[in-house]
């Protein structure tokens, strides 16, 4: 009975919400929505299986800058001296929860780890942190290959 009841309060609260439209953003218009916001999730491999971490960014061009700190499962995933970078997703969005509209990017790209002291001091600056860590250590900088964006309206 209170499955029931759980089942027909979902179903009600999906009838209630019109179909959406979903419309294709192009390159520039998904980046510059990606900087827009400041936090997003990051997709990479960790022990042969795919992982997904919610963490903090901000773009440097098209680039994608996201803090690492030493332990995390993130910070093992690129020795700084590989050539081609490790490919990974990035994934940020904005979906109003009332009415269903919004974007959301995906970029695919090869993610490097940042070395220069001048550039990780220039992105600690201005990269806070959203969880507590200890002082940034290193950078990610993803380069988008692949860039989508979808639009939701009514």
């Amino acid at each position: 009975m209170e499955e029931e009841a759980a089942h027909t309060a979902v179903d009600d609260h999906r009838e209630a919400v019109a179909p959406r439209r979903m419309g294709e953003l192009g390159r520039a218009e998904a980046l510059r929505l990606l900087g827009s916001v400041s936090l997003g999730r990051i997709v990479f491999t960790h022990q042969a299986l795919p992982a997904v971490r919610p963490v903090n960014h901000l773009m440097d061009g098209e680039d994608i800058i996201v803090r690492l700190h030493d332990g995390a499962a993130l910070a093992s995933i690129v020795a700084p001296t590989q050539a081609t970078g490790v490919v990974v997703a990035y994934e940020a969005d904005v979906i109003d929860p009332e009415s269903h509209t919004g974007w959301s990017v995906v970029v695919t790209g090869y993610a490097h780890r940042i070395t220069d002291a001048g550039e990780l001091a220039r992105f600690a600056a201005r990269l806070r942190p959203w969880v507590e860590h200890p002082a940034m250590d290193s950078a990610l900088r993803i380069r988008p290959d692949l860039v989508t964006g979808l639009r939701l309206t009514v």
